[in-house]
């Protein structure tokens, strides 16, 4: 396998660039990159990858990215006060297009890289690409079952509760799985339209809604509250905006890569000015009993109204993650096999198999683990914390070095040296802090008795 990880400099990229610059050449440097990318020059393929837009990327992180997160944070707002959380979210949708930035840098340099384990093997070996692969694959899973439970949420306030909440999920669940089943990306970047309509109405509606129900509400500018209460809240904006992990998933399939900026441009900014207008809105006139989902907060029919039509959303976020999930394993068993771009007996089956695996394993920890919304805080802190935000110190650290001249281009790029290694610490304290302040989550679940059983309903 070492072979396949070996390190090309593509001399073309460059360091000092700044996000959304084209820092291929072309023609050459595109031409090198499906020289060694891993589905290559797929001209003589029955399946072929490599045929997603720039616009259909962003198509697709909108989609994966925007969903059931954005609905928690209303209460952020509540717990921190509208300023700070103002400040926050707005901060972190900067920050995640910066380390977007030297990730899609990473990726154009090291074509190879089609997942954060193959990463993983460039920068620590056998162990990283292990670890990663696991992480990815892990959250991907749990971030499956938690669409499943929004999916679940949102069928039981249309039918007013009529019936057990495990046969929503497990209804919520058929269609996922059958919307996970493409090979290729480009078959969801087209059901992805009407999921990012179907969110954006969705808060639009939720939004009217809580304008036209309640007056405007006592709200607080900041709140003084204790560092686990604080911390717990400010984890919502934080996993708002963790898809990074799909990102080199989805290059890999881009036309022209070097367009990938483009992509994480059109996210960052949605993401960051929906999720401000969204938590503002809802705050202001709901105030601080504002619940988590939000919609949840809203009048019966206006529940109703936002919880249905953001329906398509859920399903295929959640189908995105688990087909993210399968991906990886299926590329990592079938790298430069004929498997891999043919219709095959064999590669079908593997890949129906494992898009089954990845959704069966969802909806079991999603029904029957009474802890699991705690346990994906526990998976977010864990592996989204490095993802999103401090995993992309580590690639500019180590291309500056292997490419740039060694220490003497961390002195030299000293600005981005430190931002680097603060990126990395930012990283650390999600990860530790998080994992803290979930898990005091669940013993305190467990004192109140506020846990029910497993597969109730």
């Amino acid at each position: 396998m070492a072979k396949d990880f070996e390190k090309h400099d593509l001399s073309s990229p460059s360091l000092e660039g700044s996000p959304g610059e084209n820092t291929l050449r072309e023609p050459l440097a595109e031409s090198r990159y499906h020289d060694t990318d891993v589905f290559g020059h797929e001209d003589d393929h029955e399946i072929v990858y490599k045929t997603l837009s720039w616009q259909l990327v962003a198509v697709l992180m909108v989609a994966e990215i925007v969903s059931n997160g954005m609905l928690s944070l209303p209460s952020s707002l509540a717990v921190v006060g509208l300023v700070p959380g103002i400040v926050l979210i707005v901060f972190l949708g900067v920050f995640g297009l910066f380390t977007s930035w030297i990730l899609i840098q990473f990726k154009l340099r090291h074509p190879e890289v089609h997942n954060m384990g193959d990463a993983g093997m460039i920068l620590f070996g056998p162990f990283g690409r292990e670890l990663l692969s696991a992480g990815t694959i892990i959250f991907a899973v749990f971030a499956t079952g938690g669409q499943l439970l929004a999916g679940q949420i949102a069928l039981g306030s249309l039918s007013n509760g009529k019936l057990c909440l495990m046969l929503y999920t497990g209804i919520f669940a058929i269609p996922t799985l059958i919307f996970s089943l493409p090979r290729t990306l480009d078959k969801l970047s087209w059901l992805s339209v009407p999921s990012v309509f179907s969110i954006l109405i969705a808060g639009i509606v939720g939004m009217v809604g809580a304008g036209i129900s309640f007056p405007v509400a006592s709200i607080s500018v900041t709140v003084n509250t204790s560092f686990v209460t604080a911390f717990i809240s400010v984890t919502n904006p934080v996993f708002a905006y963790a898809g990074h992990f799909m990102f080199f998933i989805l290059i890999s399939e881009m036309k022209h890569p070097t367009h990938a900026m483009r992509a994480a441009w059109v996210l960052q900014t949605f993401a960051t000015v929906f999720y401000v207008v969204f938590a503002v809105v809802l705050y202001i006139y709901v105030g601080p009993t504002v619940a988590s989902p939000a919609f949840s907060s809203l009048p019966e029919k206006w529940q109703k109204a936002a919880y249905g039509i953001a329906i398509p959303n859920f399903l295929i976020a959640g189908s995105l993650y688990s087909h993210t999930a399968a991906k990886l394993l299926f590329v990592r068993f079938f790298r430069k096999s004929r498997h891999l771009y043919s219709n095959t007996v064999l590669g079908w089956g593997v890949w129906i198999f494992l898009v089954f695996i990845m959704n069966a394993a969802a909806f079991v920890l999603a029904v029957g683990v009474p802890i699991f919304n705690y346990l994906i805080g526990i998976a977010a802190s864990l592996f989204a914390s490095w993802y999103t935000y401090g995993i992309a110190g580590a690639f500019w650290l180590y291309d500056a070095y292997m490419y740039k001249g060694g220490r003497e281009a961390w002195k030299r790029n000293w600005p981005m040296t430190g931002l680097s290694i603060a990126t990395l610490a930012a990283g650390a304290f999600i990860c530790v802090a998080g994992t803290y302040v979930t898990i005091k989550q669940i013993v305190d679940a467990y004192k109140s008795h506020l846990v029910a059983s497993p597969f109730s309903c």
